[in-house]
């Protein structure tokens, strides 16, 4: 029993010890984090460590609760993420390497396809437009409602 801890402490430490080094050789090799921009809201809806590393099951999630069982909310929305993340200098999170989903996935070495079929820049909210009143057909004429 006593070697079975000896072993696992000297693998617990060799990992240790491999990680720092796969840390202080990125470091020396120039790689830094990204630099974001902050989004647009008070805070996300979940802390950054969280959403840094379950965004997308989160946003699968979203998705299979739309599309197959009808239920429409905002809270993990792509629309209401890009809303917030978009750049303040190209209006997207994706118009170049700077915007903040195309920044991150590059560091991480993970290719996007959202894109593909979603938008890269916030909707437009379109007004209404004025309901103009309908000339009366001539056919009408003389009819009283």
């Amino acid at each position: 029993m006593a070697s079975v801890r000896s072993n696992l402490r000297r693998i617990a430490l060799l990992g240790g010890l491999a990680g720092l080094i796969m840390v202080s050789a990125a470091v020396k090799a120039g790689v830094d984090l990204p630099k974001l921009e902050h989004g647009k809201g008070e805070h996300c809806v979940e802390d950054t460590q969280y959403m840094r590393r379950h965004h997308m099951e989160l946003l699968f999630h979203h998705r299979n609760e739309t599309m197959h069982q009808g239920i429409r909310t905002t809270k993990y929305s792509l629309t209401q993420c890009v809303e917030c993340h978009a750049s303040s200098k190209t209006g997207s999170v994706a118009a170049s390497k700077e915007d903040f989903c195309v920044a991150c996935h590059d560091y991480a070495g993970v290719k996007l396809d959202c894109w593909d079929c979603h938008a890269t820049k916030p909707m437009q909210r379109k007004t209404a437009p004025t309901a103009a009143r309908p000339t009366p057909s001539p056919m009408l004429a003389g009819v009283s409602k």
